[in-house]
């Protein structure tokens, strides 16, 4: 099978076609036929070693210290089932699945356990719309739904509101009923409106942060903001949930978790995958209140193109290869 490889850290020309044996479906797997798989920040950082805000060595060590010992990425996929191993109750050949993987999707073939995050495909949908779902919507639904368990009425911030984990986070939080203002650059305002945000802030002409207004919930998806900044429009038992960090912003979290400090919280979380998130998401389609977000499309042959665009950091929803013709 071809699989797009890479066995050394650095910009996107380190990642190369290459063929390599087609995985075999064991005890409790499926082998899928990737028909789209996504690009997504968590791939451009592995791929290039990008760990932020001093987690370098942390993240060597992880991921491999000196060269990276999965050398195939990719967490979003989705495609055909082409055979099953022993045991497997959930799915057939032929049924048509999506899900996250972590790695190894940017391949013609991936085996998954059929009891991991991967779900069959909602009705209508194609290869690259439910492709674009995993990462950004599963980011999304832990953060809002299980770290700051958002009610109705709530107020919500999402920062960084048409990326890539932003357009989600606006649909969930108005599934989850909050009030939603997004952020986001002037030209995206409508945009974001369009994804449920009852109120826009274009971040070029005003600085959320010196409004009056108070926020129950601050979710910043890009970077833009530190704890000390949020809390200015944080209400007294507010939450600050940054999807990026580093290791200064650990203090401050384990004050908050410790709960000795007063007023704001702030809470850290890596978001991971479970069957039950991939199985959400496929029932927020089928009911009206989720939608698949794509920026752009790009041939499989055209990677390294997709990962110049992930790494450009303005981008509405997600970016998408097409292996359908691999």
């Amino acid at each position: 099978m071809k699989a797009m490889y890479y066995d050394s850290y650095g910009g996107p020309e380190v990642v190369s076609p290459r063929e390599m044996p087609r995985p075999e479906p064991g005890q409790g797997e499926v082998l899928v036929r990737v028909g789209a798989a996504g690009i997504t920040t968590a791939d451009w950082r592995l791929r290039a070693s990008a760990f932020p805000g001093g987690l370098w060595l942390p993240g060597r060590l992880m991921f491999g210290l000196f060269r990276p010992r999965r050398r195939v990425l990719g967490g979003d996929f989705a495609g055909t089932v082409e055979a099953v191993g022993a045991g497997v109750t959930r799915f057939r050949p032929g049924d048509r699945v999506f899900g996250f993987s972590m790695f190894g999707a940017h391949a013609e073939y991936l085996a998954m356990p059929e009891t991991g995050a991967i779900a069959a495909l909602p009705g209508g949908m194609s290869d690259e719309e439910a492709a674009a779902l995993p990462f950004g919507a599963l980011c999304a639904l832990e953060f809002l739904r299980d770290v700051a368990g958002v009610l109705p009425g709530q107020r919500v911030l999402v920062v960084g509101a048409s990326g890539g984990v932003g357009g989600y986070a606006v649909q969930i939080a108005r599934w989850l009923g909050a009030e939603v203002t997004g952020v986001a650059s002037g030209e995206n305002l409508a945009y974001v409106r369009s994804l449920g945000a009852q109120e826009v802030v274009d971040y070029r002409a005003e600085d959320v942060t010196r409004r009056d207004t108070m926020f129950d919930v601050v979710f910043d998806t890009v970077g833009a903001l530190d704890f000390r900044t949020a809390r200015r429009i944080l209400a007294p038992s507010g939450l600050f949930l940054p999807l990026n960090f580093g290791i200064r912003a650990l203090p401050a979290a384990l004050v908050s978790g410790l709960g000795l400090g007063r007023g704001p919280r702030m809470k850290l979380h890596v978001s991971g995958d479970s069957r039950e998130g991939v199985e959400t998401l496929a029932a927020l389609v089928l009911e009206g209140h989720l939608r698949p977000l794509i920026d752009r499309v790009y041939p499989f042959e055209r990677i390294r193109e997709g990962y110049a665009h992930v790494e450009g950091r303005h981008r509405r929803g997600a970016v998408v290869l097409d292996l359908s013709a691999a």
